[in-house]
């Protein structure tokens, strides 16, 4: 999230800190991602990496770059946090 936050504030990396905070965080994304493939299924890391990554991005567009949501896009975010949910409550996939 912080990652993509910050390739937004960078201009197209033409603005030095956000563009160094951009490669940052995504190099310690994939590290935890890399790590946790380790122990978890590929599919469900990734359902929920990307899940929660549209969730909170989506959120801080609005919150931080005052990005436009309407009622379906509300929806859209609240199903997504139901099927997070749905898999880590519920999947014996998640359970090592």
């Amino acid at each position: 999230m912080v990652g993509t936050s910050a390739l937004k504030a960078s201009d197209g990396f033409t603005r030095l800190w956000p563009s160094l905070l951009t490669v940052l965080g995504y190099g310690c994304a994939f590290y935890c991602l890399a790590l946790t493939m380790r122990v978890l299924p590929v599919g469900i890391i990734y359902a929920v990496w990307s899940g929660a990554g549209i969730v909170l991005v989506s959120l801080a567009g609005w919150i931080v770059f005052g990005d436009r949501l309407d009622l379906p896009g509300f929806l859209g975010i609240g199903l997504i946090v139901a099927g997070v949910l749905v898999i880590q409550l519920l999947s014996t996939s998640v359970r090592t």
